[in-house]
């Protein structure tokens, strides 16, 4: 297959013929009885609004190529940019095209941008309908004995959707995503976030919650159709190497708090595999010592392909046969007992749920996604939004410093080097921190340490920046009040004006 034009910033993958998780004629339909069909019509609405404010930066680019050089340019270009795009461009950058011609690659990159803080400004308008809808929601959780759940994916792109798409998890205050490359989440951060829940527990400020424990999950994630060069950067695409790497946290996690807060105290873990080429699962089931093993697990396409058909009542017996199967490999079942009956029915959500996800491929993206590699708009530095949930809108570098995640950063230019620097666009990177408005000064301090990490990836990525193939926006956003996603660089405009 032929790759796009440069302006489209859009790759195809070539994709060696493997057999379809469902196959249906031109006018049929996969149907299983297990799937929610009209949940799956919200997140496909949900996902053509997001996109079409992305997909409208390109061709409104080139109309505005095309009257640079007229008199009444800024005015036109302004009305274009409102008309297509819903939002004005800088005037800096539409001003003096007349003398240089139209910085393309700059106005790319604020457009990525100013499409991304559309989408966190309605957030809560777009996503209402399936937010309502979904049944593993906080409530749910609870049922299942937690009283936290901490998701560490992949920071690929590709997983962008995991919580309201992949797993079908609600979005709430009970569930923290913190993406890392290959999913090597910072351990003694997550000490750190656990003894936090664990402190509001202890001292009620989680009514309700006293018996409940905390969950940490770490998903990896690989690609069947094209497995040595679509799966996971960061391990090479060596799906061993990645699915090793994310227990081996997760076993190192509980040792470091059994460790230090004394043995018992360490949360639940659950490691789950992602096929980001059809958006299935595998769950590796843990033991009744929450120990899991690499090799133990239940594949949802299997469930998904061997219940169709299948009643309701039949197809739930199927999930649960397949799992004590698994827990029964090797006879661990027999010297370490079965899993306990909260993370059961965890398990049990996740692989139902995920069934929807499956067919939703099915539906409206032919069974496989067109695209199985990175299709990724932006990359995140420092402290992603978890408000946007759709696959491939923007790769995440966790940042402190820029030293400190100096691999989670270049795993990101690399990827952007094929998908725009190859075709002559800049790569976009949007340095985003937290703060808390309770805390005086925080606002002042959280863009200071903005700037600073914005001069610094300016610094590591110089031969980049200098040729204009590198551009980055600051935004900040208040994690105790409203504010979200501001630009800095808008505020001192409007100050100047």
């Amino acid at each position: 297959m032929t790759k796009m034009s440069m302006a489209e910033n859009f790759s195809v993958d070539t994709v060696p013929h493997i057999e379809p998780i469902c196959t249906v004629g031109p006018n049929q339909s996969c149907r299983h009885s297990l799937v929610d069909q009209e949940l799956n019509e919200f997140l496909h609405i949900y996902e053509e609004l997001v996109r079409s404010r992305f997909s409208a930066i390109t061709d409104t680019l080139k109309t505005l190529s095309i009257y640079q050089h007229e008199l009444d340019f800024v005015t036109r270009a302004q009305r274009i940019a409102m008309d297509h795009l819903h939002y004005k461009l800088p005037l800096n950058l539409l001003e003096d095209s007349w003398v240089s011609g139209l910085n393309l690659r700059a106005l790319h990159s604020y457009c990525i941008f100013r499409s991304f803080k559309e989408c966190i400004a309605k957030a809560r308008f777009d996503q209402a309908s399936w937010r309502e809808r979904n049944a593993l929601n906080t409530n749910f959780l609870h049922s299942c004995g937690y009283h936290t759940v901490n998701i560490s994916p992949c920071a690929d792109g590709r997983l962008q959707g995991l919580l309201s798409f992949v797993l079908r998890l609600v979005p709430s205050e009970a569930v923290y995503v913190k993406a890392y490359a290959g999913a090597m989440f910072n351990i003694e951060e997550d000490i750190t976030n656990w003894a936090h829940r664990e402190l509001e527990r202890l001292t009620g400020g989680l009514p309700g919650d006293e018996d409940r424990n905390y969950l940490k999950i770490a998903v990896y994630h690989y690609s069947s159709s094209n497995p040595s060069h679509e799966g996971c950067a960061a391990h090479g695409s060596d799906n061993k190497k990645a699915v090793e790497a994310a227990l081996m946290r997760l076993n190192e996690l509980r040792a470091a708090i059994n460790n230090t807060y004394g043995r018992g105290a360490a949360p639940d873990i659950l490691l789950i595999g992602v096929d980001t080429d059809i958006d299935s699962i595998r769950v590796h089931i843990p033991d009744a010592n929450g120990d899991i093993h690499s090799h133990r697990f239940v594949d949802s396409g299997d469930l998904y392909r061997e219940s169709l058909g299948m009643t309701q009542e039949a197809a739930r017996m199927y999930i649960a046969d397949a799992v004590t199967k698994a827990e029964c490999q090797n006879g661990l079942v027999h010297n370490k007992g079965k899993m306990a009956a909260g993370m059961r029915s965890l398990v049990f959500g996740l692989l139902e749920a995920n069934l929807s996800q499956i067919e939703y491929v099915i539906q409206y993206h032919a069974g496989r996604y067109a695209v199985i590699g990175h299709n990724e708009r932006f990359i995140c530095a420092g402290e992603a939004m978890n408000e946007l949930h759709l696959r491939n809108k923007f790769y995440f570098a966790h940042l402190n410093t820029v030293e400190e995640g100096a691999i989670h950063l270049d795993v990101g230019i690399k990827i952007f080097t094929n998908l725009n620097i190859k075709h002559g666009l800049a790569i976009p990177i949007l340095v985003h921190y937290h703060y808390s408005s309770r805390v005086p000064g925080a606002r002042e301090r959280v863009i200071q340490r903005c700037r600073r990490v914005k001069a610094a990836i300016e610094a590591r990525y110089s031969q980049l920046h200098e040729k204009g193939l590198l551009y980055c926006q600051i935004a900040i956003s208040d994690k105790a009040g409203s504010e979200r996603c501001t630009f800095i660089e808008d505020e001192i405009i409007e100050a100047e004006h």
